[in-house]
C-alpha cells in the first residue's frame, strides 16, 4: 500500500475529530453537547447542514438517550457515532454496558474532563476510569493528528469480525480538544476507501443464519439483548473477554495498514528512549509529551530517562508493556485519576499485575496528578523521575501512591 499526498490543515482536536468523522460519514450521529466536547458534534452539524455528509444527525435531549439511539442505529446495521465528557459519560453508564454486550460496533470520542462535584470542565480522565470495565475499548490520544488518525481507525478496529465491539477515543480536555495544530489529513476519498463499508457477521436467528442486524421487515428475524439467566449469561461474558483479547492483534494491524497509507504508525504503545532506560515515566494522554522534554533534560543531566504511553487503556497490553519495560530498574506510574479506596490509581493496578508473579521487575511508584486539569511541568516529571530513581535504591514496600502539585 502506497504512501498518500496529504494536505495539512490548522485544526483543534474537537476540529479534527468532527474532520475525520465527515470523511467516515456514519449513517447516524446522535449526540448532546457538554464542554469541552461541543465543538466536536458543532462543526459535524455544520457539514450536515451544509449537505457536505448524507449522516442522519440527529439532537436528543440527553446523553443516556444518544447512546441510546446509537444502540438503536448500531443494532440495525447503520455505523453511528456519537461523543461526550464527563457528567454526560456517567449519564451513559446503563447503556455503556449494553451497547458492548450486544456487540455493537460504536464509536464514541471522549473528551477526558474532570467529574462533579464540585464543578469542574477541565482535564483529568476520572471519567473514562470509571468506565474502563464497562466492555468499551478505549485507546488515548497524546495530540490533536493522532485524534484525527484514530477517529478514523477505530472503526476498522470495532467493526473487525473477530472484535464487534464498542470504541472510546479519548483525548484530553481543553489540552487536546481546543488547542489548535497543523495536522495531515487524507483525501476524502482514501478515508471512504480506508473504512469502507460495515462489514455484518453472521449468526444463528430464528430461522437460520442471518446477518447480525435487526430486520424491521421480519424477512430475516433476529432478537437482540434478550434475557438470559445463569445457564447462559457467564458464557456471553466470557465471549466478549475474548474479543477483547483478540482486539490486541487487531489495533496493530490497523495500525500498522494506516501507518502505511500515512506515515503514521500507532500501535498499543508509544516508547519513548526506552532502550537503555534506567527509569521510565508510564501515563495515558497529552501530559506524556511533557514527559519526553522531561526524558530530554534528563539525558542531559546524565540520567537514562525513557516515557512508555499507554495508548490501548482497553485491550490492556500486559505483554508488550512487560517487553518495553524489560531492563529498566525503576518506572514511574502517571494517574490522572483516583479510585478512591483501592490500593492505587487505576493505571498504577494494571500496571503491577504486569509484573505480578515474576521473579524480576521494575521498582514501581504511583503518582496522582493533575485532577481537575491541574498543570504538570517538564520540571515536575523530572522532579518524579528522580524520586523513582531515589526509591528504587533505598527500596519500597507495598504499592507507595505519591501525589504531584497538591496543597497538602
Amino acid at each position: 500500500m502506497a504512501r498518500v499526498e496529504q494536505r495539512r490543515i490548522g485544526m483543534m482536536g474537537d476540529e479534527a475529530v468532527a474532520y475525520a468523522i465527515k470523511q467516515v460519514e456514519p449513517d447516524v450521529v446522535a449526540a448532546y453537547p457538554i464542554t469541552p466536547q461541543t465543538i466536536i458534534v458543532e462543526r459535524f452539524s455544520d457539514y450536515v447542514a451544509d449537505g457536505l455528509v448524507r449522516t442522519e444527525f440527529v439532537a436528543i435531549e440527553s446523553e443516556h438517550s444518544a447512546l441510546s439511539a446509537c444502540v438503536g442505529a448500531a443494532a440495525a446495521g447503520a455505523r453511528a457515532f456519537t461523543a461526550t465528557a464527563s457528567q454526560g459519560l456517567a449519564l451513559m453508564w446503563e447503556i455503556l454496558y449494553i451497547a458492548s454486550s450486544m456487540r455493537l460496533p460504536i464509536v464514541m470520542v471522549i473528551v477526558n474532563r474532570a467529574l462533579s462535584a464540585p464543578i469542574n470542565i477541565h482535564c483529568d480522565h476520572s471519567d473514562a476510569m470509571g468506565a474502563r470495565d464497562s466492555g468499551w475499548i478505549q485507546l488515548f490520544c497524546e495530540n490533536c493528528q493522532e485524534a484525527y488518525d484514530t477517529a478514523i481507525q477505530a472503526w476498522r478496529i470495532a467493526e473487525h469480525p473477530d472484535v464487534q465491539l464498542p470504541v472510546m477515543v479519548c483525548l484530553d480536555g481543553f489540552v487536546v480538544s481546543h488547542t489548535l495544530e497543523d495536522i495531515e489529513v487524507l483525501p476524502d476519498e482514501v478515508v471512504k476507501e480506508f473504512v469502507g463499508e460495515r462489514p455484518l457477521v453472521r449468526v444463528m436467528g430464528h430461522e437460520g443464519e442471518v446477518p447480525y442486524r435487526l430486520d424491521p421487515t421480519g424477512r430475516e428475524p433476529l432478537s437482540m439483548g434478550t434475557f438470559a439467566m445463569y445457564d447462559l449469561y457467564f458464557e456471553y461474558k466470557r465471549q466478549q473477554e475474548e474479543a477483547m483479547r483478540a482486539a490486541l492483534k487487531v489495533i496493530e494491524e490497523v495500525g500498522r495498514e494506516y501507518g502505511e497509507l500515512t506515515g503514521r504508525y500507532y500501535g498499543l504503545i508509544d516508547q519513548y528512549k526506552l532502550e537503555d532506560a534506567e527509569v521510565a515515566i508510564v501515563g495515558l494522554g497529552s501530559s506524556m509529551g511533557t514527559a519526553k522534554d522531561a526524558a530530554d533534560e534528563l539525558r542531559d543531566e546524565g540520567i537514562r530517562a525513557g516515557v512508555l504511553r499507554i495508548r490501548s487503556f482497553r485491550p490492556f497490553p500486559t505483554e508488550t508493556v512487560r517487553e518495553a519495560l524489560k531492563g529498566v530498574k525503576t518506572v514511574a506510574v502517571m494517574d490522572r485519576a483516583l479510585s478512591f479506596g483501592g490500593p492505587a490509581g487505576p493505571l498504577m493496578m494494571d500496571m503491577a499485575t504486569v509484573f505480578y508473579g515474576l521473579k524480576e521487575g521494575p521498582t514501581m511508584l504511583n503518582y496522582i496528578y493533575g485532577l481537575g486539569g491541574r498543570d504538570i511541568s517538564t520540571d515536575d516529571f523530572k522532579a518524579v523521575a528522580q524520586d523513582a530513581l531515589r526509591a528504587a535504591e533505598e527500596g519500597v514496600e507495598g504499592l507507595p501512591v505519591k501525589f504531584v502539585g497538591v496543597r497538602e
